[in-house]
């Protein structure tokens, strides 16, 4: 098994250290634009095998795609991080040229990979690699939604004083502060509605709270959150490699699933082996069913961006 990164900023970084401590490939790749970057970090790494007692042969590459040729997963994660102010909207002028090379050096290299688009803004970018790569859809698929559901799950483990681990707390819809959807109705806390256990007020803060869970942090430190991201993409690529058939909010193409086609959203889907399986029904109420079509108008506009560019999406 051959897992590459690409990107070896905090993220990527991040990613690539989790998948080499689970031991969920024989060897993992680690690639970057600026010269020396993935070499040093991809070092810096295998010098805690030794310590944290893991087998994983962990390599890095200046722009060589020739060295992660025959992966079986790709994470995306490359592109210009969000700055304070910043919505991801914005980032797709910069990001969707490097997204679409990034994706055909991959495709190049390793034909039959499954690729997962962290670089933002995700629904948007994940799209794109789907239109421009010509794979089948089960191949690509959008992490955001994974760091959605855990920013949503701790600050309902804030709230409630108990461990996330035992929340079920999902995020579907669109990636961005204004276009995910924390189902608040459908959390429980082993097996037990929070709904029940929190004021209408409160779930009201919990939910905002979420929704904004990536700008609180990015002005906090002045950039992109890394070791949530960074774990939420691991954890993906695991679900992948061990086929474990978990349920993930993912960002996936919807051919009339949740009444939307021809757009990339987060929805419930099952991870093994060959990529995402199938998306899930969540049974959503009306209310719940007008914040998706208004989720996926918002990204339908991103999208848009995309044809003033010259991305042939």
């Amino acid at each position: 098994m051959k897992i590459t990164v690409v990107g070896a900023g905090a993220v990527g970084a991040t990613c690539a250290d989790n998948i080499a401590r689970k031991e969920l490939a024989e060897e993992v790749v680690l690639v970057d634009i600026k010269e020396g970057l993935a070499e040093g970090k991809a070092l810096d790494m295998f010098q805690t095998a030794g310590i944290l007692e893991f087998d994983t042969r962990i390599t890095g590459s200046t722009n060589d795609y020739s060295k992660t040729a025959h992966s079986d997963v790709v994470v995306v994660t490359s592109g210009v991080p969000r700055k304070p102010g910043m919505t991801r909207e914005e980032l797709i002028g910069i990001n969707a040229g490097i997204v679409k090379t990034v994706t055909e050096n991959i495709l190049k290299h390793s034909p039959n990979a499954i690729i997962i688009i962290i670089s933002n803004p995700m629904d948007t970018m994940t799209y794109l690699a789907w239109k421009n790569s010509g794979i089948p859809k089960n191949r690509i698929i959008g992490m955001g939604g994974i760091l959605d559901s855990a920013r949503f799950k701790g600050y309902l483990a804030m709230e409630l004083q108990c461990s996330p681990n035992d929340l079920h707390a999902v995020v579907i819809g669109g990636h961005g502060d204004t276009t995910m959807i924390p189902l608040i109705r459908h959390a429980t806390l082993n097996g037990k509605p929070v709904t029940s256990m929190l004021s209408p007020e409160k779930q009201k803060q919990i939910v905002a709270d979420t929704m904004v869970g990536g700008a609180t942090l990015t002005k906090l430190i002045g950039t992109s959150a890394w070791y949530a991201p960074g774990a939420a993409g691991a954890i993906l690529v695991e679900s992948i490699v061990r086929d474990q058939k978990k349920v993930f909010p993912c960002c996936v193409y919807l051919e009339g699933e949740y009444g939307q086609k021809d757009i990339c959203m987060g929805v419930p889907v099952v991870i093994g082996r060959n990529g995402w399986e199938k998306v899930l029904d969540y049974e959503l109420n009306n209310d719940e069913k007008e914040m998706f079509a208004k989720s996926a108008d918002a990204v339908r506009n991103m999208n848009e961006v995309l044809s003033t560019l010259d991305v042939n999406a």
